[in-house]
This record gives structure tokens, C-alpha cells and sequence, in this order.
């Protein structure tokens, strides 16, 4: 039978490991965040399934910070679709420590990959001085055969082997600190079939000149967080944020029509609160996202009741209209909600159109897309 002094420091002990609990709980939220739903509602076209991907970043394999499979956690926490782990198979700081195969990241991540349905992609990063630069070759087979003195014979390996290859932040001022050039290696690599793509966006760069560049010479935008540390240390979810992402328009979920999708470029960049792309696919993806609830009519007000069904926040900026119209001049629809628009009639008008730019998406550098409800 228990003395009541022993009944006391046992007691005294418990609580300790109560109250130790509870400031081990506290110190993790305060380093990590309170637990959120991190995954972004963005919808899917009329024909194609609207896919969360992400190209570029690195683990403790190359210059990165991370085992590989904390790629895949934060991939599956964020309700990404695909990734590609690119590692730099020309700089490897952490060489004296892992001594591995360029594969091997890919095949440490490929089981977690699996078990939490993210589809990886096995890729490397070939890392030059400018120019080329560095750039991005996904849909490898072997990286190691990338691994060469030449830069040209890392990009003729790529080929090989049917990569989609994509020029990594053409605007980074450390290779580029004047301008965001275009260089003659660049025209050899475009022209012989090297280039399918560029980085109009990485982490928090967007280059305006690499966007035009894309829409001049029909290449692929692209938007990668190019994510080194944990994701949580560049990125604050609490507050909204999300890392750069590429939104890929893919016939089907598999990493076959994600590469079909990349090479007929079908894709828009997530950056920040933009979404930058063709269009044709930026009108859709709104379409898709914003619908018209009801319409009511009096003989001098119409009120448009719309839903945003997404979770991406539209700016609205009033266009070109019929004077006889007046509406806003600036409006945001917010994620996930209900919105009205009112509009007040003059000269016994009844029908009309509400012309608007969206200008967060990006359809060329400095223009938003130009969107029109009718009623």
C-alpha cells in the first residue's frame, strides 16, 4: 500500500509529463502551424482534368535539405497531383556524406510515392553556368547518363531518352543580373529540338519576358517552387500561401498524359494569387469556376448572383461597356463564396453586357483575360 508521500511525488511526476506534453504540443505548433487543410480547389476544364504538379526541387541528394520521401508528405499534404525530385547532377554539396546514384532519390521516393497516389516523375537538374543556364529534363529513364563534362551531351542524354526538357529561372539575377536575355544557345537548343519549355515563374520570381517568350515560340509555361528547404519554411499556410505550382490540363491522371498535356501545352502557372496562361485556357478554367446563380431584373437594377465554387480569388476590373450600364470599376470575388454583382439601368435599357478584364490571369505580361456576362 502506497504512503501518502509516495501517493504525492507519483502525482507530482504525472503531472510533470502532463505539463512537459503540453509545451512539446505548443513548440510544434508554434514551429509548424495550426493543422489546415492546405489543398486549393482549382477545377477542371470541360475536357480535361485540371492536375497540381510541381518540377523542380531538391533533396539532402543534391542541395536540398530533406530526405527524399518529406518531398512526397508534402506533396500529398498539399493535394498536389505529380511531382519530379531534380536533383543537380553537377552540384552535390552533401557528396562526402551520400555517395548515391542520381536515380537514387527517385527510388527512395518511388514506394511513398506510390502508397499516397502522387505520381512521381524521375528528373534531373543539368546545372551551367549562363549561358544555358540550368534547366530541367523530366521523364528520365537513367539520370546518370546526363552526368557528362559537356553540357551539350547532358542535353543530347535527355533526348535520348524522350525527356521534356524546360529552362529553369531565366531571370535569376545570379546568371543573369543586367537583363532577362535570350542567348544564341538558347536558338540552338529550341531549334534542335533541346527546349520545350520555360520556368515563367519559380518560387517567388515571375519573369514576364520568359512569358512572352513562351507565347512567341509556343513553348510550355511552367511554375515550380524549386523548394529546397521543408516546403513550411518558405511557404506560411496559415496566412493562404501555397508554393508555385504548374496547372497541367491532362486527359487523364497518369504521368503519360501529363507528358502529352506538357508537350501540347496545355498548362497555367499558379503563382501567388496569378494564374498565367494561354486564354483559351484561362477562360474556361473561370467558366468553370464562377457560376451565375440567378439573375434579377427590375426596370433599373440588375443584380447577377455569382458562386465561386474554387478556391482561387478572381480581380475584377471593370472594361469597355455601353454607358447606359454602370457597375463597378474594381471588384474581387473571394474563394469559396457568394457574390453579387449590381448593375443600374438608365435610358429603359433591359439587356446588356458587364465587360471586365480578370486581372490576375495573366494572359501576357501586364494583360489580364477579358471576360463578358451577358443578361
Amino acid at each position: 500500500m502506497l504512503k501518502l508521500a509516495d501517493c504525492f511525488f507519483t502525482q507530482k511526476r504525472n503531472m510533470k509529463k502532463i505539463y512537459l506534453s503540453m509545451a512539446l504540443a505548443i513548440c510544434v505548433q508554434l514551429l509548424f502551424g495550426q493543422a489546415q487543410d492546405k489543398n486549393i480547389t482549382i477545377p477542371d476544364l470541360d475536357n480535361y482534368k485540371t492536375l497540381k504538379c510541381d518540377f523542380h526541387m531538391h533533396t539532402v541528394f543534391s542541395d536540398g535539405l530533406v530526405w527524399p520521401t518529406v518531398r512526397i508528405d508534402e506533396a500529398y499534404a498539399e493535394g498536389l497531383d505529380a511531382i519530379s525530385i531534380t536533383e543537380h547532377l553537377e552540384y552535390r554539396p552533401h557528396k562526402e556524406d551520400i555517395k548515391a546514384s542520381h536515380n537514387r532519390s527517385f527510388d527512395i521516393a518511388k514506394t511513398a510515392a506510390e502508397n499516397k497516389g502522387i505520381i512521381l516523375i524521375k528528373g534531373s537538374e543539368i546545372t551551367r553556368s549562363m549561358a544555358p543556364g540550368h534547366n530541367n529534363a523530366i521523364f528520365l529513364q537513367d539520370c546518370d547518363k546526363l552526368d557528362t563534362p559537356e553540357y551539350m551531351d547532358a542535353f543530347k542524354a535527355a533526348k535520348d531518352q524522350n525527356a521534356f526538357i524546360f529552362w529553369n529561372h531565366p531571370g535569376w539575377d545570379a546568371q543573369q543580373p543586367e537583363e532577362t536575355r535570350w542567348w544564341d544557345i538558347h536558338t540552338q537548343l529550341y531549334e534542335g529540338g533541346f527546349m520545350q519549355g520555360i520556368e515563367v515563374a519559380n518560387g517567388p520570381e515571375y519573369y514576364p519576358e520568359a512569358h512572352q517568350w513562351c507565347l512567341d515560340k509556343k513553348l510550355t509555361m511552367i511554375g515550380t517552387s524549386d523548394i529546397h528547404q521543408p516546403i513550411q519554411t518558405d511557404i506560411n499556410f496559415a496566412k493562404g500561401e501555397h508554393r508555385t505550382i504548374t496547372l497541367v490540363f491532362a486527359k487523364e491522371r497518369s504521368s503519360e498524359s501529363i507528358r502529352e498535356a506538357l508537350l501540347s501545352h496545355r498548362t497555367a502557372v499558379f503563382y501567388k494569387d496569378m494564374l498565367i496562361g494561354e486564354e483559351v485556357y484561362l477562360k474556361e478554367l473561370f467558366k468553370n469556376a464562377v457560376a451565375i446563380e440567378k439573375v434579377d431584373k427590375t426596370d433599373k437594377n440588375v443584380r447577377i448572383t455569382l458562386k465561386n465554387n474554387s478556391g482561387l480569388t478572381f480581380r475584377l476590373k471593370k472594361g469597355n461597356h455601353d454607358p447606359a450600364l454602370t457597375y463597378f470599376r474594381e471588384y474581387t470575388i473571394e474563394p469559396n463564396s457568394l457574390h453579387t454583382l449590381d448593375i443600374r439601368l438608365s435610358e429603359s435599357t433591359q439587356s446588356g453586357n458587364v465587360n471586365f478584364e480578370i486581372t490576375n490571369l495573366l494572359v501576357k505580361p501586364g494583360k489580364g483575360l477579358d471576360y463578358q456576362i451577358s443578361f
